[in-house]
């Protein structure tokens, strides 16, 4: 065994390690948000027998989807608001890591989930700037019955 030195290290030297520190660990913060939007839309479809929610990119590619059928709530209990909460809640878990940035939201259907999905959105502090229905209304219809002859 020989003799062993000692080695100091200087002041400077030491800073130049921090630095590089705190970049990695600027760097994994940073990863921790897979994706940045500037805006994003979400669809809600609520029907009578079910509420289906997809978050979608301005371009209109599905990023994420949920529906209440799919969490396991059967039969009429599909298309409670407790089922469309239930939905937002787990929509949102798999978006953790998106930043969804502004969002719309489009409402379509007349079912029981609907106000609850709304109000479930507004309550987890997305940046909303849009609200909007496109329920599909028909205009001109079927022909009408012809009248009845007694």
């Amino acid at each position: 065994m020989g003799k062993k030195t000692v080695k100091t290290e200087t002041a400077e030297e030491a800073l130049k390690e921090k630095e590089v520190v705190e970049e990695s660990i600027k760097k994994s913060s940073q990863t921790s948000l897979s994706k940045k939007f500037t805006s994003t839309r979400i669809y809600i479809d609520s029907t009578y027998n079910n509420t289906y929610l997809t978050v979608t990119d301005e371009k209109g590619n599905v990023l994420a989807w949920s529906s209440a059928g799919s969490l396991g709530f059967k039969g009429p209990k599909k298309a409670t608001p407790f089922a469309a909460s239930s939905v937002v809640e787990t929509l949102l878990s798999k978006l953790k890591k998106v930043d969804l940035g502004k969002v719309a939201i489009y409402v379509k259907g007349i079912g029981g989930g609907r106000a609850a999905a709304i109000r479930a959105l507004i309550n987890n502090n997305l940046d909303i700037y849009l609200i909007k229905d496109i329920t599909p209304i028909p205009f001109n219809g079927p022909r009408p019955k012809k009248p009845r002859r007694v």
